[in-house]
């Protein structure tokens, strides 16, 4: 059986971009975690401990946003291995971060990147 966890709209306010009042000004981000592991053991027992929690997630979401990069591609990589290398239960992971009213030449509501593995 195939089981899912997201953890949805994450709402982040960090200092990414390559521009250098980023890094002063800052902007909003949001971030979308989707995690295929197995549950069944939880579903079956009420046991946090047989699944993923989700106060982890967004702990490590959090920390991670909080270190500056240029670019959001970077950061998501930074997110996605994390994820990988502190929670063991993780079959499939799926993060896409969202970088809200970017400073591009342009009226643009977000950009984003979506990273799979």
């Amino acid at each position: 059986m195939k089981h899912t966890i997201e953890v949805n709209g994450i709402k982040i306010y960090a200092f990414h971009g390559c521009l250098p009042e980023e890094a002063e000004i800052g902007g909003h981000y949001r971030v979308d975690v989707m995690l295929n592991t197995d549950f069944s053991g939880a579903a079956e027992s009420d046991d946090l401990s047989k699944t993923v929690d989700y106060v982890i997630v967004n702990k490590i979401v959090s920390e991670e946003m909080q270190i500056r990069s240029k670019l959001i591609e970077h950061v998501g990589q930074r997110i996605i291995t994390r994820l990988k290398n502190e929670i063991n239960k993780i079959d499939f992971i799926r993060i896409k971060v969202v970088k809200i009213c970017p400073p591009i030449n342009g009226d643009v509501e977000s950009v984003g990147i979506i990273i799979e593995g």
